[in-house]
């Protein structure tokens, strides 16, 4: 994978290496070792420093060049210190030039699809020469997959379902991602003198889980000189269009950025116009008919006279309603609420008192208990749990009964000498196939809260898979049932689960669900988050985090509560230590 290090940007200077290019490359030689058949835990190494990278604060390619030491960075030593020096010195990794050359075609695409390991890939090469996401399309829409060995009709449906769901969403980009872009690039037309206002509006800006591109919208009264900084960002890969108040970018992270220079007096109007989605923008324009008005992105407007436009508050006010949050700008009710004054108190990131799924060294995570502990302490919480993972998954090194008795006991000697922040035992335990906990009561007894969740016989049928999670909840220590679908965004889709009916019998046990803040995950989906408030079911927002940065991820998980609707009082870890403790007692 070479990233051209010099390209070209059309204003004569260099563009480094970001963090995201720097992961992206850790990411694909991980993929590509695994399907070689590496050692697992070499490709464990590569795929935690992948995550290092993409999450850590500062810019790597900045730490490289003041010469500081990355092998000082947790789960980083000298080696892969070393490469990462060579991928921001040089543009790319040696190693994955070689690995390239020995792993045919699109292999690692294939890899990404669930029920994909490196043994069908490479039985799919050998037997079929099966190469790219196209050649698997062809083969399975020619019924030839199922004659392999281990393979099914039922397989090749599935295959093919999943690579046709992927193609329908090929151009959006999870919303972390293009953050990682987005950002930066606002905040270096912010630092334009003469800019009043800079914001990214959009889909991005309702926080939904995957976007397309970018708008951005400034107010200034140079609109010239801001297009002119605006094609001179050091991350322009090429500039698609360029006028007098327009232009637009494609990144080169891929994003695609279209921006828009508006008069101050109309950066309300635009702000709302490119914010909300089609279906809430026609029915503000037919509200506005009903009263005599037009709205448009330039203002709110009878006849010709301009009436409003400077802020989305005066715009929504024109029209009879309070400002409605943009994470509710989707036409799903949230106009008639705004009118009958029914609109809910979105809950906030400061309202979360403590974070309740976390990991650490002991099974996949990067950090130990004591950091982790220190890096909710330091975000002002007042608990978070360690959920590491049981026996079950083998692969994360999950923990058995006598692993887990033993973290039980460093967490309780932790408590006795920690202040400020009271660190919850937990476990984030496997519901088998049957419906069973992975490991046995008398230790699961010992914890604060159990943590089920499902990582394995994902192709249940509905029934099966929904009596199996039910059957789950029966267990007196379950309490949190988490990322229930078992969603990746992009990479795998839900699995076939009742979820109304999990929920209602959720909530008839006293259990609870979990909104898993993981980039990658966002599970529950906005939807599902609206349908648990309705039932009354309420909800935990954790982070799985694998690490002290990924507790940041907690905005996330709330971005997507308030896309549903969620109120603090919808969510169990907003209360304080000894509420939830009550609310945890079943």
């Amino acid at each position: 994978m070479r990233i051209s290090r010099f390209q070209s940007t059309g204003v004569g200077h260099q563009a480094s290496v970001g963090n995201a290019e720097i992961a992206a490359t850790l990411y694909r030689l991980g993929e590509l070792l695994e399907i070689e058949g590496a050692n697992p835990f070499r490709v464990r190494a590569y795929r935690n420093a992948a995550r290092v990278v993409e999450g850590h604060p500062q810019d790597i390619a900045a730490m490289v060049a003041r010469g500081e030491d990355l092998s000082e960075l947790p789960g980083i030593g000298k080696d892969l210190a070393g490469k990462i020096g060579e991928i921001v010195n040089t543009g790319h990794l040696a190693l994955l030039d070689q690995v390239e050359k020995r792993v045919p075609g699109e292999l690692a695409a294939l890899a990404r699809l669930p029920g994909l390991g490196p043994k069908r890939i490479k039985l799919m090469y050998e037997r079929l020469r099966i190469d790219s996401l196209d050649k698997l399309e062809r083969a399975a829409r020619a019924g030839k997959l199922r004659s392999l060995p281990g393979f099914g009709a039922k397989t090749e449906q599935k295959l093919l379902n999943e690579i046709l769901r992927r193609s329908t969403r090929a151009n959006r980009i999870k919303l972390a991602v293009a953050e990682r872009s987005a950002e930066p690039l606002l905040a270096w037309l912010r630092d334009l003198p003469g800019v009043m206002q800079a914001e990214i509006a959009g889909s991005y800006r309702r926080r939904a889980e995957t976007v397309g591109d970018i708008d951005i919208l400034v107010s200034a009264r140079k609109p010239a000189v801001v297009i002119e900084r605006f094609v001179d960002y050091d991350q322009t890969g090429e500039v698609l269009a360029r006028g007098s108040t327009r232009a637009a970018l494609r990144l080169r992270s891929g994003l695609q950025v279209d921006l828009r220079v508006v008069g101050d007096t109309s950066f309300g109007a635009a702000m709302q116009y490119f914010t909300g989605n089609k279906a809430h923008n026609i029915a503000l324009r037919q509200r506005a008919r009903q009263n005599g008005l037009k709205v448009n992105e330039y203002g709110v407007f009878r006849a010709k006279l301009r009436i409003a436009g400077k802020t989305e508050t005066e715009v929504y006010a024109a029209l009879g309603l309070p400002l409605i949050p943009p994470e509710l700008r989707e036409n799903r009710g949230e106009i008639e609420a705004a009118l009958s004054q029914r609109l809910p108190r979105l809950i906030a990131l400061d309202q979360i008192r403590g974070d309740l799924h976390v990991h650490t060294d002991a099974t996949d995570g990067i950090h130990s208990l004591a950091e982790m502990a220190a890096g909710a302490r330091a975000l002002g919480y007042d608990y978070v749990a360690i959920a590491d993972h049981s026996r079950r998954v083998t692969v994360a090194h999950g923990l058995d009964s006598r692993r887990l008795a033993a973290q039980i006991r460093a967490i309780d000697a932790l408590n006795h000498r920690l202040e400020g922040v009271r660190v919850l035992k937990s476990c984030e335990v496997d519901i088998l196939e049957d419906g069973r906990l992975d490991l046995p009561d008398k230790v699961l007894a010992e914890l604060d809260l159990v943590i089920g969740a499902v990582h394995s016989n994902f192709n249940l049928a509905r029934e099966r898979q929904t009596e199996r999670v039910i059957r789950a909840m029966d267990h007196s220590c379950f309490t949190i049932f988490a990322h229930p679908s078992g969603r990746l965004i992009g990479e795998r889709a839900p699995y076939d689960i009742d979820m109304e009916r999990v929920m209602v019998e959720a909530k008839a046990r006293g259990c609870f669900l979990e909104v898993n803040g993981h980039p990658d995950r966002l599970d529950l989906d906005d939807r599902h988050c609206l349908l648990a408030k309705e039932i009354g079911l309420k909800l935990a927002i954790s982070t799985d985090a694998h690490s002290v940065a990924a507790l940041g991820d907690m905005r996330h998980g709330v971005d997507q509560a308030r896309r549903g609707w969620l109120e603090a009082k919808d969510v169990i870890n907003t209360r304080s230590l000894s509420a939830l403790g009550t609310l945890l007692r079943r």
